[in-house]
């Protein structure tokens, strides 16, 4: 049979966490979490040399290995896909076009800029042997999987 704690002990267990993380500054007088203020936006900086990085997903099917990514607004032309040592890698640019005239921005969630991903892939594969194609904003990458004997003898000298 389980102890039930009483809600004094769960208040007890949640000031022991909440200092845990924070501070003796960071706590108000009568021991309550210090209420979280949002700095303006005007505080906030985007770091220009951080790429964002990109969504995929990877699965095998009996001869392949696929990889797919969500591109939508991504031309062709400002992707860059390339593999070595099995590892793939995908860069690219998404551009918000011309927004010269924006005075302000209410909600701003959309990433706009270069994005990257480089993925160790799972099992091997011919490198020379690769479909890359773009359809409906979903960068599809398919490898020919190389097969490998199910049981290697190995040879005891």
């Amino acid at each position: 049979m389980m102890a039930r704690r009483s809600r004094d002990e769960d208040l007890l267990m949640e000031d022991e966490l909440t200092a845990a993380f924070l501070g003796e500054d960071d706590m108000t007088t009568d021991d309550q979490v210090a209420p979280v203020t949002s700095s303006s936006t005007d505080d906030w900086e985007e770091d220009d040399a951080v790429p964002g990085q990109l969504a995929v997903d990877v699965y095998e099917t009996k001869e392949k290995l696929v990889v797919k990514a969500r591109t939508a607004g991504v031309n062709k032309n400002d992707l860059d896909v390339s593999i070595a040592d099995n590892t793939l890698s995908i860069r690219g640019t998404l551009s918000a076009g011309n927004e010269d005239d924006v005075e302000n921005y209410f909600v701003q969630e959309c990433y706009w800029g270069e994005f990257s991903r480089s993925i160790a892939l799972p099992v091997p594969v011919k490198e020379d042997e690769i479909e890359a194609m773009l359809k409906d904003g979903v960068l599809t990458i398919s490898f020919t999987k190389v097969k490998q004997d199910s049981v290697k003898k190995i040879q005891i000298l």
